[in-house]
């Protein structure tokens, strides 16, 4: 975007401006309880909502707050809730607009959590999910795809996707190939412009920075505990760009493979279950958080998945201008979403290895995918659908 259109979105609102809160509360409930379809709906019903409807920002605030949302790691249309109430009461409005859009569907994927603990192992249940999980692998197979169809403009970022796949593929620590994958890029971008030095150097800076110890490794008996599991979630929710999909990878990495706290069958659950509910989609921690340590796992999972994104937004607005000015940051950035792309990629494909078992479960892949692709389709439709036709053959 043009310097002309860079807003100071930290300015601190009017004093009078506090007497919004109602307003930024009632709003972001309504979005947390209705608001399906993943983060690219999310963000169309906010821009409908807070600048055709009331008017509190024009196009290019919103479009600078989009571009905000990018620079910075977390869940986009989170990130956008909570800007929206920065912008419009500071403090008191990003705390209000955020929580207001999380905790709704906090509260119903704790519900749901619940049920599926306790019954989880009926047929019935069983037989939902059956349905389900070869359309939450389409799902998340099309929005790969769009994304990568938006991200992946050159020669060079392709390169890096694929290096950055293989990194993953030969177990590789996937903070290792987030920030190596941006700190080549950045290099590569800094390197060009300087007429005369060479660009060779660049796709070595993933493997470089690399150690011994990140290598990913076979499983290990580590105890599931509150602390542990606070700071993995908060862990993600400060490091992840890109897709809210992307949390698959990091989940498969550490509670899956690593520690084994989680089964593949789980994380499919825990994706269907934040899919299938309203607002953000990193609520999928939430699940996980039940299964693994009751209602205290939920809330400590939830609070450090999204506290990042509250910091974050606090901090940005002030330095925004002056970061998006810098081609070397962007590069980073072009370096850390191409990234999370191939790791998206490589998680999807094991996903889909347990989803689609059989013709029944192929047959439903096939149908979502041909529906979405064709019309504008809500997931959620498709996901009932699913579940549905799960239950109706059983399961088997």
């Amino acid at each position: 975007m043009a310097d002309h259109n860079v807003v100071e979105l930290a300015t601190p609102p009017a004093a009078g401006q506090w007497k919004h809160l109602g307003e930024l509360a009632r709003l972001f409930l309504k979005l947390g309880i209705t608001a399906f379809g993943g983060p690219a709906a999310h963000i169309a019903l906010m821009e409908d909502e807070v600048v055709r409807r009331r008017g509190w920002l024009t196009h290019a605030e919103f479009l600078d707050l989009l571009g905000a949302t990018s620079l910075i790691p977390g869940p986009s249309s989170t990130e956008a809730a909570i800007f929206i109430g920065w912008h419009r009461a500071r403090w008191a409005g990003l705390l209000v607009a955020g929580l207001c859009f999380i905790l709704p569907a906090a509260l119903m994927v704790t519900a749901l959590a619940w049920a599926y603990v306790r019954f989880g192992t009926l047929p019935s249940a069983l037989g939902a999910l059956y349905g389900v999980k070869p359309v939450i692998i389409t799902v998340v197979v099309q929005a790969l795809w769009r994304l990568g169809r938006n991200t992946l403009k050159t020669k060079r970022l392709v390169a890096a996707a694929a290096l950055a796949l293989f990194l993953c593929l030969i177990g590789i620590d996937v903070l290792v190939i987030l920030f190596g994958t941006g700190l080549g890029m950045a290099v590569a971008q800094s390197l060009r412009d300087r007429p005369g030095r060479s660009e060779g150097t660049w796709v070595a800076a993933p493997l470089a920075v690399a150690p011994h110890g990140l290598v990913a490794g076979a499983a290990a008996t580590v105890p599931v505990g509150l602390g542990a599991l606070f700071l993995f979630f908060l862990k993600v929710g400060a490091v992840l760009f890109g897709s809210g999909y992307v949390l698959l990878a990091f989940v498969r990495a550490d509670l899956v493979v690593r520690w084994g706290w989680l089964t593949e069958g789980q994380l499919l659950d825990a994706v269907a279950v934040g899919q299938m509910t309203p607002g953000p989609v990193f609520t999928t921690a939430t699940f996980i958080g039940y299964i693994l340590a009751g209602v205290p796992g939920a809330v400590v999972a939830t609070v450090g998945i999204f506290l990042p994104s509250f910091i974050f937004v606090a901090l940005i607005g002030q330095l925004l201008p002056r970061v998006r000015r810098s081609r070397t940051a962007g590069a980073f950035l072009d370096g850390v979403n191409v990234a999370s792309l191939a790791l998206l990629a490589a998680v999807t494909w094991e996903l889909g290895r347990a989803a689609i078992i059989d013709g029944t479960t192929a047959g439903l892949a096939v149908a979502s995918g041909v529906l979405l692709a064709r019309g504008r389709l809500n997931s959620a439709w498709l996901l009932l659908a699913g579940a549905a036709i799960g239950l109706a053959v059983g399961g088997h």
